[in-house]
């Protein structure tokens, strides 16, 4: 046996063995690592592995029957021994097989610190989606639909609020359909430019159909085209153009809605289609013209409120301008931009005006609900509005976002939780319907689920504020205090790294930046944060100074407040005798939230799975 060794040894097959098996090794994993980026086929990667495993016995057949010397490859056993040539062989395999082997450790940790994160990102991200689409299959089956921005062809392409004003109401009576599920208008809209195949854009909103057109305006005429794209094959299902006055616009719409019920066959909630609702088209020109506008600064809220105020002298009832209205003063008051008592007043007064025309409008009942909730601390009234909000069937995703809210404030997670997985099925490609959910699976305790679903909203937008605050106190609540803070301190949004930090430094025991943070908290957002303070408070266990800022939170009318029976950060205070009294207060004491009625009922929605109960030392964030 020794004879053997040594042979295998003097004939240099132990060396080449060990030289094939190590380039053979590298090779397959810089294979593995660019064929995908080459999109090559899995056939290519076992081709090799195959061809690499069939060599092996044969090279080393060859180094043991044969040897190369000067005079070419001849049969070993006629080759001249020379002791000296045959140890600069084996030395120049050594050489080589040292080389290979420091190519394969750079190799290894090039992939581990650099390829491999990315790589992983990658297939998180793709089972993520993979995931999301099978639900949402498994709901739906085939019948979805998105209504792509129309193209405004008009020759001077100045009708864009038109067209987009269009899609936008084609996408709001589509989505009356039984067993049709439609996607919202900020995620068709986002992908107005992308120069997307139609198979690309079904992927990525997971729909099998698409709604595509073009608006044309000359004077008082109007072209619409329309088409109606099967995503999967690409393939033109139905179309039709319309050359009609502009007054006829509403009447457009509607034979455009039939069109698509027609093809699709898609169920109707009471056997018709919900006419779209006729006003002067002057008025309605107007309306379209405000919803068109980027709401950012007051100046543009003040354009914004005086073209749906001219809509509104055409035509007082209106009450597409009022619930608008409603909305606009609203949002002034929540952002500051009008003082509050005055905005939610006017906001009260559009909504209240919008309901004694429409009894049925969803917006400006959410929108009364959203102010009871937020400034009138009135939960019950804030139920029962929502609750007929949910009832009318025509609540649209911005109405779901204050049904969430309503839910949560109740501690009724299980259904914020459905409200936010249907919110995701209809919004895919929009960040903050992930981070919202993030936010409610923390909430529900559901911690892993909420990191995941975060991380999603940052994949899509990196500087999505407060979601890597979510991300963090996630972290922090399951004693990952290192990674929390690494998190934290990524934070965009300055008064949640605040606190986020103030709340890891404590965690890991660093009491002097713990305590510098949240100085300048308090410095900075003593005001405006008495909510999120008390709650870092009661992260370091200083409870005193906790229900002090609750007391302050209680003054300021602090639109935390609705979401105190659910948020974790509170967990270390449950025990204290002041807690149960301060919620009583509040009117959130559970006796008191298992009172109040509601019921949240979503058409054909993807089936939530069960939050679990809150933990008594776990409770949501904001």
């Amino acid at each position: 046996m020794g004879g053997l060794l040594d042979e295998l040894r003097r004939r240099r097959v132990v060396r080449v063995a060990g030289l094939y098996a190590t380039g053979s090794w590298l090779l397959l994993q810089v294979a593995d690592t660019v064929l995908p980026m080459l999109e090559a086929p899995a056939w290519v990667a076992r081709s090799l592995l195959l061809v690499l495993a069939i060599g092996f016995v044969p090279v080393l057949v060859m180094v043991w029957a044969f040897e190369w010397t000067p005079k070419g490859l001849v049969r070993e056993a006629g080759a001249p021994r020379d002791a000296a040539a045959d140890r600069r062989a084996g030395k120049r395999l050594d050489r080589w097989i040292m080389a290979l082997l420091a190519l394969a450790l750079v190799y290894f940790a090039v992939d581990k610190f650099f390829i491999s994160p990315a790589r992983e990102a990658g297939q998180l991200q793709a089972a993520r989606t993979e995931g999301r689409t099978e639900a949402i299959v498994a709901a739906y089956g085939d019948k979805s639909i998105a209504v792509l921005p129309f193209r405004d062809t008009s020759e001077k392409h100045d009708q864009g609020y038109l067209s987009d004003g269009l899609a936008e109401q084609l996408t709001r009576q589509l989505a009356q359909l039984r067993d049709l599920r439609v996607i919202s208008r900020s995620s068709t809209f986002a992908l107005r430019d992308a120069n997307l195949s139609m198979a690309d854009i079904g992927r990525k909103l997971d729909v099998r159909y698409v709604l595509e057109g073009s608006v044309a305006r000359a004077g008082e005429r109007i072209r619409v085209t329309v088409h109606l794209v099967e995503t999967h094959s690409d393939t033109d299902l139905w179309s039709d153009v319309y050359d009609r006055p502009i007054d006829d616009i509403f009447a457009v719409q509607d034979q455009i809605a039939a069109g698509v019920v027609k093809q699709l066959q898609v169920k109707l909630f009471d056997g018709s289609l919900r006419p779209v609702r006729k006003t002067d088209p002057k008025a309605y020109d107007l309306v379209l013209q405000a919803r068109h506008m980027d709401l950012q600064e007051t100046s543009d809220y003040e354009r914004h409120i005086d073209l749906l105020e001219q809509a509104l002298e055409i035509d007082p009832k209106f009450v597409d301008a009022l619930s608008a209205l409603s909305i606009a003063y609203a949002s002034m008051a929540n952002f500051g931009l009008l003082q509050g008592e005055e905005g939610y007043r006017k906001s009260r007064e559009a909504a209240n005006r919008a309901l004694a025309i429409d009894p049925e409008n969803s917006q400006a009942l959410s929108e009364l609900a959203d102010i009871a909730l937020r400034h009138d601390n009135n939960l019950t009234l804030a139920a029962q509005y929502m609750q007929r909000a949910l009832a009318t069937g025509n609540a649209n995703l911005n109405d779901l976002n204050i049904a969430e809210d309503v839910a949560k404030s109740l501690g009724r997670m299980q259904d914020a939780i459905a409200i936010d997985e249907y919110i995701i099925s209809r919004d895919p490609l929009q960040s903050i319907a992930f981070s919202q959910a993030g936010i409610a699976y923390q909430q529900g305790g559901m911690l892993d689920k909420s990191i995941n679903t975060s991380r999603t909203a940052l994949d899509m937008e990196p500087g999505q504020p407060v979601t890597r605050f979510i991300i963090g106190s996630s972290l922090l609540l399951q004693g990952r205090g290192e990674q929390a803070l690494a998190e934290m301190r990524k934070e965009p949004f300055e008064p949640f790294r605040l606190f986020g930090l103030a709340m890891a430094y404590h965690t890991l025991a660093d009491r002097t930046r713990s305590d510098a943070a949240l100085a300048e908290t308090v410095d900075k957002y003593g005001k405006d944060a008495a909510y999120n303070i008390a709650y870092v408070h009661a992260w370091r266990g200083e409870n005193d100074q906790a229900f002090a800022w609750l007391d302050k939170a209680m003054e300021y009318k602090d639109t935390g407040l609705p979401m105190i029976a659910v948020e974790p950060l509170f967990g270390r205070l449950h025990s204290d005798p002041r807690w149960l009294p301060l919620l009583r207060r509040l009117g959130r004491a559970p006796a008191q939230l298992a009172a109040i009625e509601f019921k949240v009922e979503l058409p054909d929605a993807p089936p939530a799975k069960a939050a679990p109960a809150v933990p008594p030392t776990a409770a949501g964030t904001r």
